[in-house]
């Protein structure tokens, strides 16, 4: 009888052990998602971070130019794969600022940034007006 006594608990003792690599199985596989999910997060903010700065860059550069003249201009950013496209247009439209002058002479300054990532193309824009003669005495 203490045979097939001891022989039951070394059953449950290998059913036990069994159970503990299961469940250590399972957390390291989860804790192994978690990890590859932060990973792509930081890396989509990162790309984020550096299409914004790009946008940033270009649409200062634009905007620092004395002269404005309606015109598209194109790069291509070799070690980023990627197209930034500055286009500088007269507004047509009649504003007027809160006195109610008509505002002459004002541009709309688009810079739009593309790349390809992930299987598919992408695009960013970000857009401001300016004065053409701001910088003029």
């Amino acid at each position: 009888m203490t045979t097939l006594a001891s022989r039951g608990r070394r059953g449950f003792l290998l059913l036990e052990v069994i159970f503990a690599l299961a469940i250590f199985g399972i957390a390291a596989t989860a804790f192994a998602v978690a990890f590859h999910r932060m990973a792509q997060a930081a890396d989509l903010a990162q790309n984020e971070l550096r299409i914004t700065r790009m946008l940033e860059s270009s649409l200062n550069e634009a905007l620092s130019v004395p002269t404005l003249e309606e015109e598209t201009k194109s790069y291509i950013l070799v070690e980023r794969d990627t197209e930034i496209e500055t286009k500088v247009e007269m507004i047509k439209d009649e504003l007027e600022n809160e006195d109610g002058q008509l505002l002459q002479e004002m541009y709309r300054i688009t810079v739009t940034a593309r790349w390809f990532q992930d299987g598919a193309q992408r695009e960013r824009s970000a857009e401001t007006w300016r004065y053409g003669r701001l910088y003029q005495p």
